[in-house]
């Protein structure tokens, strides 16, 4: 069975996550301690070939940790075409 490849603005989110976690000098291994999972999923989610990625908690619990807003995540604007990447 094929993984399914994340879509675009799964991906943005997904880059955005982690531009502010170098940003802020946060490494993986202190996500997955908020997220109380692995550095492995971390590593996972930061894979743009891997299925996994962040759910809305894990979003909010990000945001809460890096002292932002969720909205921070998010693209200004929607993608035209929910297409995978």
């Amino acid at each position: 069975m094929k993984k399914q490849k994340k879509t675009r603005i799964e991906q943005f989110v997904i880059d955005k996550v982690k531009e502010i976690r170098i940003q802020k000098g946060i490494s993986q291994e202190e996500i997955a301690l908020y997220l109380e999972t692995t550095k492995g999923f971390i590593g996972q989610i930061e894979t743009p070939n891997h299925s996994s990625k962040y759910n809305i908690n894990h979003l909010n619990t990000i945001a809460v940790e890096f002292n932002c807003s969720i909205k921070d995540f998010f693209p200004d604007l929607p993608f035209p075409e929910e297409d995978k990447i």
